[in-house]
């Protein structure tokens, strides 16, 4: 098989109940490599006031391998404070440079250190580890990556250590970050609280226990009177000048423009969006009722990542059963969580083309989300 026909031939799957299930999964090729970034001190700078730039620190890679790589579907999952991909052996030197110039602009631009690395799958099953994927398909139009075999969170693990690093690339050093923008206000809880919720297995994916926690706490979650998307009723995030106005004229200034200028161009051209966005007016080809419909049923909310992670809203009381339900699976050593409440959650948005329905949305609490979710992780 072409090193490039892997991806698209692994089955996708709509029906999220079936994450657990071992023969959706297929295991990465052998010479493929993985990479991995995550945000240094990510929970203070949430404290610092900094969530809406650790956010985009964890997407900006995504978008800089997508638009190295021509938009080409490849696996990825983003994580709150960081992201993880999969690529084939020719895509390597892509990825690493790409790593190389995210850690750049994120140090440059946003004044946070993003730890980046590139982990050979053949490392991680030396370790005795593996890494599979499929694809869940949350609508017509877009596949997210899930991953199973404990392998994304052992290079992690050994990136934190200082194995497998990359070293940002010279100051000024800026990745194609086209598409990347979050433009929308956080979106408030309307059920109580927002909630970021992370369970690994204990000991591994297909034991039984664990397919048991998280058929439960996907029935826990799936009536709309208790939990629901956070992102349902997009109206509440509109509103204007966009509170990432600064981070996104960040991303998408040209090397030399001047910051305030990109920011002023910028602030002018999502005054109109907010326009077209709050009273529907179509544009061209483009309709923004079509394109916010789209927009939450593309959204990440839940996936999984060596591990099921979901950010939700929901009643404060449907919080405390699950995590009563999760503490009593750690209890009967099944599962390890991680679960951090807050008041709203927040979207980071990439759109290579408004005019195309596959844009893609990382969703997130908006007051330490994954990354407070994970601090509370015990160590597997």
């Amino acid at each position: 098989m072409a090193e490039d026909e892997f991806y698209p031939q692994v089955p996708v799957f709509d029906g999220f109940a079936r994450l657990t299930d071992t023969a959706l999964y297929r295991p990465l090729p052998e010479d493929w490599v993985i990479g991995l970034s995550d945000v240094v001190s990510s929970t203070a700078a949430i404290r610092a006031g900094q969530y809406k730039s650790v956010n985009v620190a964890g997407a900006a890679l995504i978008a800089a391998v997508s638009n190295a790589l021509a938009q080409r579907d490849f696996p990825f999952a983003f994580g709150g404070d960081g992201a993880s991909f999969a690529l084939p052996p020719g895509d390597a030197e892509t990825a690493r440079a790409a790593l190389a110039a995210t850690a750049a602009w994120v140090r440059d631009e946003l004044g946070l250190t993003l730890r980046v690395g590139l982990v050979p799958v053949a490392s991680i099953r030396t370790a005795g580890w593996d890494v599979r994927v499929a694809r869940y398909a949350p609508s017509p139009n877009v596949t997210y990556a899930m991953f199973m075999g404990g392998g994304l969170a052992w290079a992690e693990r050994e990136l934190k250590a200082g194995a497998f690093a990359v070293e940002p690339a010279p100051a000024g050093t800026r990745p194609d970050l086209t598409g990347l923008s979050c433009r929308w206000q956080e979106f408030p809880a309307r059920h109580g609280v927002v909630v970021s919720l992370i369970a690994a297995p204990a000991v591994a994916e297909g034991e039984a226990g664990f397919r048991e926690l998280v058929g439960d706490i996907l029935r826990m979650t799936g009536r709309e009177s208790e939990a629901e998307h956070p992102m349902i009723d997009l109206a509440r995030g509109l509103a204007w000048p966009p509170p990432g106005l600064d981070v996104e004229a960040r991303a998408s200034r040209g090397a030399g423009q001047p910051l305030l200028l990109r920011k002023l161009v910028l602030g002018l051209h999502s005054l109109a969006g907010w326009a077209l966005f709050r009273f529907g007016i179509p544009l061209g080809g483009f309709q923004p009722r079509r394109y916010m419909r789209e927009m939450v049923a593309n959204a990440d909310y839940r996936k999984y990542d060596d591990g099921l992670r979901m950010t939700l809203d929901c009643t404060p009381t449907l919080a405390n059963r699950l995590e009563a339900r999760l503490l009593a699976a750690e209890q009967a050593g099944i599962a390890r969580f991680g679960l951090h409440r807050q008041d709203s959650a927040i979207v980071t948005c990439f759109t290579p083309s408004p005019l195309r329905s596959d844009h893609v949305h990382f969703v997130d609490g908006a007051a330490g989300g994954y990354a407070a979710a994970a601090s509370r992780l015990k160590p597997s």
